[in-house]
């Protein structure tokens, strides 16, 4: 039997957001600490904090982004992380989570 719950757009927006910000708590843990600090982007524990946080307020209370401060924080830190934490991070790494810089020049390895 089908639940209607999974016609409700609301619920898929919700999976969405919840979705959302656990990629960025992911994302966050496999990037290495020195980058962060390399970026001028405060650092790797203090973002993990936020991110857990963020995603953990969500799993708890659930996601409620019509009256849901904490849901709203949430998602605006996930997005400042994704939008500028991350590309920051990933230009000084070479786009890699763990690996360092690759020896490949800007038109390709030589």
């Amino acid at each position: 039997m089908l639940d209607l719950a999974y016609l409700n757009p609301i619920w898929w927006l919700s999976v969405a957001i919840l979705g959302f910000k656990l990629f960025a708590l992911l994302d966050a843990v496999t990037r290495r600490e020195d980058a962060y600090r390399a970026a001028d982007k405060k650092t790797k524990p203090f973002w993990l904090t936020i991110l857990a946080i963020a995603f953990g307020w969500d799993l708890l209370f659930g996601v409620n982004f019509f009256t849901g401060i904490g849901t709203l924080a949430g998602l605006v830190a996930s997005i400042v992380y994704m939008v500028d934490v991350r590309p920051a991070i990933r230009a000084l790494t070479g786009g890699g989570g763990r690996g360092g810089r690759s020896n490949a020049g800007p038109y390709g390895p030589w």
